[in-house]
């Protein structure tokens, strides 16, 4: 259930007559009142003898009294929906929950006769709207405060006692949604969403990674945004307004959005606080010399699943300092985002809009740096698009391997401190993360389970052995169906190219966040990779790569070891 609150100016007259009208699509049917503050006021809806003036007089009787001391605002409207799954109410019901509404708000306090005056109008089966003065009928204002938080809270018991679905709470810290009349503009002018979240996501994308308030603003307008800075006498930029093109009010001006509207941390102060972390060209992550053939955006991939695997282990730490790896996190997703192939895009951008709600909270970070990670999210941006095969499509799926088991961590910090919202967000993000390395990994994983099953029988074997022996499985387990040809595949490579297999089999493993993995193969296959500098997409068996050094067994450790400004390669550079 859902209670959305408004303010207004002037009498309630015209709001009344919404509530009594057709609606903007012919969508409001038997329009009547449920409840009211006196239960005796005029329904124009059921009595053909009443009318909407009638009823609009009698709420503003109380403003029109006090004259010049009535407030600038003076109406109260709340509309109250159920969820399209919930169970029918009745008006009974929903007399009730208008009562119970106005009550927690302190609209109208229950047994209080000289509150404010107020009226519940159903014109739906889903959902009702209260609407009220805000001055008593005793002449005094009316008392709200935090009434937006109170009607919420409310609405989550009104749930619980009427067994309806249950909303997780929220926090405030949510961005603002659009409104029924912008929805209705969007689907009038054909288009897909209404133009404040297409503006959030493009504003998102806009400053992850970005180096510079310049560069910020430039990759605005590159995106094809109207852009309008507000300055102050002295010639400083104070804030930023921006607008999508085409989208114009009835006066033929561009519809502005300030970036404060759009999301709380997309006003230019917050922006600025996240530029102070520049990821400027010395701060770049510091990377392996690039194999042959290997593409920028491929290894800009490869860097960022070392830079997100710390990151995951630093959640998991639980400390309040950890919030500030969710905002780079948050970036990294929109990077990938905006440059990814199209067979993917649809999942990534909406697993990096869900998280987008994880990335806010009350927790404040004062000390953390998260330059790596903008770092990270700004090689990915200046890299390009990945093709999406090859030694791109196995770096893209490295690093999505890694980002379902950031956002599980993320999940879990955020159930420790009950954001129960930015939780479920953290866990939508991880679901469409895992769409999108399904269909990203599916052409590197099945050359290397080919690759496997190409071994040598006693060189596969050798293998399995080492793989059941660091999974603490019987060694002559057999007849179980399981089968670790990518794994196998992979430890074999590693063990060409100079590494011991069994320590980088028992390093992986160690790493945090692999018991929430669904497929624990998969991410050790793209550790072990990772690790070795091993290609993300094998070569075939008839071109086989053959070491040039050999490195030292790699120690084991609990998580990834990272440098200040990148996460260590073991093994040896080629």
């Amino acid at each position: 259930m859902i209670p959305k609150i408004r303010t207004g100016t002037g009498g309630t007259y015209g709001l009344i007559r919404y509530l009594y009208g057709p609606g903007q699509r012919d969508e409001h049917t038997d329009q009547h009142l449920v409840a009211s503050w006196n239960d005796f006021a005029p329904d124009p809806g059921r009595n053909p003898h009443h009318t909407i003036a009638q009823l609009a007089a009698q709420l503003d009787q109380p403003v029109k009294a006090i004259g010049d001391r009535a407030p600038d605002s003076t109406i109260w409207h709340c509309s109250v929906r159920a969820d399209p799954g919930d169970r029918h109410l009745d008006d009974n019901d929903w007399a009730t929950i208008a009562r119970r509404i106005v009550h927690a708000t302190g609209i109208a306090p229950n047994g209080d006769t000289t509150a404010c005056r107020w009226v519940a109008v159903r014109h739906a089966e889903d959902h009702i709207h209260i609407a009220a003065t805000l001055v008593r009928q005793d002449g005094r204002l009316a008392g709200l405060s935090f009434d937006r938080r109170k009607a919420q809270a409310e609405a989550r018991l009104i749930e619980k006692d009427y067994g309806l679905r249950q909303l997780n709470p929220g926090d405030g810290t949510a961005a603002k949604t659009p409104t029924s009349q912008e929805r209705f503009k969007a689907e009038r002018t054909g288009r897909t969403e209404p133009p404040r979240e297409t503006l959030r996501e493009a504003v998102r994308q806009a400053v992850a990674g970005a180096a510079t308030e310049d560069e910020f603003f430039t990759r605005l307008r590159e995106a094809g945004l109207r852009l309008k800075l507000r300055h102050a006498p002295s010639g400083d930029v104070l804030g930023y307004n921006v607008a999508l093109p085409g989208d114009r009010n009835r006066a033929s001006e561009p519809v502005w959005f300030a970036g404060s509207t759009l999301a709380p941390d997309l006003s230019l102060p917050r922006i600025r606080r996240r530029l102070t972390d520049s990821p400027a060209a010395t701060a770049q992550p510091r990377t392996a010399t690039p194999r042959t053939g290997r593409s920028a955006p491929a290894r800009q991939r490869r860097d960022a699943a070392g830079i997100a695997e710390h990151a995951t282990a630093l959640l998991d730490n639980r400390d309040d300092e950890a919030a500030a790896q969710l905002v780079g996190a948050g970036e990294l997703l929109d990077a990938l985002a905006q440059t990814s192939p199209a067979a993917t895009r649809a999942e990534l951008r909406d697993a990096a809009r869900a998280f987008e709600r994880a990335t806010r909270s009350h927790v404040r970070a004062e000390n953390a740096d998260i330059r790596v990670l903008r770092s990270a999210a700004r090689g990915i941006v200046h890299a390009g698009g990945a093709l999406g095969r090859g030694e791109d499509g196995g770096a893209t799926a490295m690093v999505l391997s890694t980002l379902v088991l950031l956002t599980l961590a993320a999940a879990r910090w955020h159930s420790a401190r009950g954001h129960a919202q930015q939780a479920a967000a953290s866990r939508q993000a991880a679901d469409h993360l895992r769409a999108a390395y399904q269909q990203t990994a599916a052409t590197p994983m099945r050359a290397m389970r080919e690759r496997g099953q190409a071994l040598p029988e006693p060189e596969r074997r050798r293998h399995e052995a080492t793989i059941r022996a660091a999974r603490g499985e019987p060694e002559n387990r057999t007849g179980t169906g399981r089968s670790y040809d990518a794994l196998a595949a992979t430890l074999a490579e590693a063990e060409k190219a100079g590494h011991d297999p069994k320590a980088l089999l028992d390093e992986a493993a160690s790493w945090r966040e692999l018991g929430t993995a669904r497929n624990t193969d998969d991410v050790l296959v793209w550790r072990i990779r990772r690790i070795a500098d091993l290609p993300s997409t094998p070569s075939r068996p008839d071109r086989p790569k053959t070491a040039t050094t050999r490195a030292k067994p790699v120690p084991s450790r609990t998580s990834p070891r990272v440098e200040p400004l990148a996460p260590a390669r073991p093994g040896p550079r080629r």
